[in-house]
């Protein structure tokens, strides 16, 4: 069980940055991205350039908080790392899904107003699978290692 979610997490290590590349979405005309595919990094590029607070906030939450908390079970499954630190990888877990809320709230409203037509792509059921995974591996985890009281 355990080499299962250690190589479950490593895993995660290479699918994390494939899928903040692959397209999350297709647009037929969106004014603010001007592009036809939209992939995290992309749409993170137009962010910066647009609303650095946001930027800000979607890197925090896109990137380095799921990727944080994969090194952090890795460090963790392989001893170097307290378990006292696994109500915080949780946490970043927990921030990581707020990112796949945050896409998909994009897509509704763009497909609200009716500015686009806006068509789901495998990046975002692949980031959305990674996300999953991490929240699964932890919670799988958490039995394995008692936290110091």
């Amino acid at each position: 069980m355990k080499a299962a979610l250690i190589a479950a997490n490593l895993a995660l290590l290479v699918a994390f940055p494939i899928a903040w590349f692959a397209p999350l979405m297709r647009a037929g005309l969106l004014p603010l991205f001007g592009l036809s595919q939209i992939s995290v990094v992309s749409g993170l590029q137009t962010l910066w350039r647009s609303d650095t607070m946001l930027a800000l906030l979607v890197t925090f939450l896109a990137i380095f908080a799921p990727y944080l908390k994969t090194i952090g079970l890795a460090l963790l499954h392989f001893g170097l790392l307290s378990a006292r630190v696994l109500p915080a990888l949780h946490v970043l877990g927990k921030l990581a899904m707020a990112d796949v809320f945050l896409i998909a709230l994009y897509i509704v409203v763009v497909k609200g107003v009716g500015l686009a037509t806006v068509r789901t792509d495998w990046g975002l059921y692949l980031f959305t699978g990674c996300v999953l995974a991490s929240l699964a591996i932890s919670l799988a985890s958490a039995p394995l290692f008692k936290a110091p009281r």
